[in-house]
């Protein structure tokens, strides 16, 4: 069966051409997870909501049309169709209320509601509202081919030197400088190397930037993040040896430190109007940020080490298994955390790496920044859920959904790691695990090929 098209809720920016919506669509039938044994999450169901209060019913009775009038949903007063909204936590079906009428689409912009979940995008231009496990299409807005996310409701897509956003929300684009067009500082810095007898050529004293460019393979983006308006940080480089970027939306180049040492870098946020990075041994880096005298463009002044890590050895067991580790930045209440995931591998025939289906533990650390250190945390609190990607990681409170807390929504959308294991007879590209029970559910029954793909989360809210 084909993607739906879902109308747009949010209005385009200045500038943006805006679609027509597309024709109301019934909601479906609720398809929430009832906490049974095989779902692992528990989403609440608009029939379970409570009724209106008496003064509320007392209001419906007022739009009610005298005889002879022609009755028009239109009608019913903006806080009642609030109360309808709030009642509605999947994108999908606010956007359905939004086209029925401008009445209701007005409604749906202006009323203070809380967050919708959030939505997972694949690179083939589908997406997913969650709870619902039908996949829709934006009308009229291509969104296929995206190289990831910008963490919140931009995509990031390729262009021929370099990448651009998209919200396919609100149908607006940012334009970002080329990769050709990268400010060097200080601008005359050269590669510099150690020749060896036997006619090795190493990086000295280790890799930096001048190294990555000069490599015949195109840098590739890592990760990117849309700190503010003013300010976009990447990872860029080869395989997973980059440098971190900095550049200006519309801005005509990138700017970077050309003698900086080059590092694994997993992950990076944007915590409390400051930048931080995270490395594959689980060093904490927090990044200072200049401006430039001359253009005013943000560029890094220097990187620090707030919080030294724990180094990890993948190491082989009897039974030929071993674990493979991915590390992710979240901001949660105020506070900075590292979630560390264990995959459980196992050494096939062919001597492939090949991940167990469900064999995945999560361990959750809080950055003590005063003390210098990862501090051990066994619970997300009961009501908190994160949402757990390459892309894109954010924290939400689960009691605005209706869903229980203490639990990871986590992607298998890993690119690089796809060189160091293949997954194996997965069909879904989510699952979550509970951090009371340690047990992994998968709370969308979607089938597709049994390969990683950069699917991410997309938050509409931002």
């Amino acid at each position: 069966m084909g993607a739906e098209t879902a109308p747009l809720l949010s209005s385009p920016g200045p500038g943006v051409q805006a679609h027509s919506p597309t024709l109301p669509v019934p909601l479906p039938e609720r398809q929430f997870a009832t906490g049974d044994e095989d779902q692992g999450v528990s989403l609440s169901t608009c029939a379970s909501a409570a009724a209106p209060p008496n003064s509320d019913l007392v209001r419906m009775a007022e739009v009610v049309p005298h005889a002879g009038q022609t009755p028009s949903w239109s009608d019913i007063p903006r806080d009642l169709a609030g109360l309808v909204l709030q009642l509605l936590p999947a994108y999908a079906d606010r956007a359905r209320f939004a086209s029925v009428c401008p009445q209701w689409r007005a409604a749906a912009r202006q009323l203070a509601l809380p967050p919708p979940l959030p939505l997972l995008a694949l690179p083939d231009g589908t997406f997913y509202s969650l709870p619902y496990g039908k996949p829709f299409r934006f009308p009229g807005f291509g969104c296929v081919g995206f190289k990831g996310a910008a963490c919140g409701s931009w995509l990031v897509f390729p262009r021929d030197d370099g990448y651009y956003l998209v919200d396919p929300f609100a149908q607006a684009t940012l334009a970002l400088p080329p990769l050709s067009r990268i400010r060097l500082r200080p601008p005359n810095a050269v590669a510099k190397y150690a020749d060896y007898e036997d006619d090795t050529r190493l990086p000295f004293p280790y890799s930096t930037w001048m190294h990555i460019k000069d490599q015949e393979e195109i840098p590739t983006l890592n990760k990117l993040i849309l700190c503010s308006p003013n300010l976009v940080a990447a990872f860029i480089g080869n395989g997973r040896t980059s440098q971190i970027l900095m550049c200006q939306p519309g801005a005509s180049s990138w700017s970077v430190r050309a003698y900086d040492e080059c590092k694994k870098f997993e992950d990076m946020a944007f915590y409390q109007g400051k930048l931080y990075a995270l490395d594959f041994d689980e060093n904490l880096l927090i990044v200072n940020i200049s401006q430039d005298p001359s253009t005013g463009d943000p560029q890094v002044s220097r990187t620090g080490q707030v919080i030294k890590g724990d180094p990890w050895y993948s190491v082989f067991y009897p039974d030929k298994t071993t674990e493979e580790m991915k590390v992710y930045l979240v901001e949660t209440r105020g506070t900075l955390l590292m979630v560390r995931r264990k995959v459980w591998c196992k050494l096939d025939a062919d001597g492939t790496l090949v991940a167990l289906a469900g064999q995945n533990e999560f361990e959750v650390f809080e950055a003590d920044l005063e003390h210098s250190r990862w501090v051990n945390v066994t619970t997300l609190g009961d009501d908190q859920v994160i949402f757990l990607g390459r892309w894109c990681s954010r924290a939400v409170s689960a009691s605005q959904f209706g869903m229980s807390g203490d639990q990871i929504f986590f992607l298998d959308d890993v690119m690089e790691n796809a060189l160091e294991y293949l997954f194996d007879r997965e069909n879904t590209s989510v699952s979550v695990y509970d951090m009371r029970t340690g047990e992994i559910s998968s709370p969308l029954p979607m089938v597709w090929m049994h390969d990683m793909i950069p699917v991410t989360w997309l938050f509409p809210w931002d």
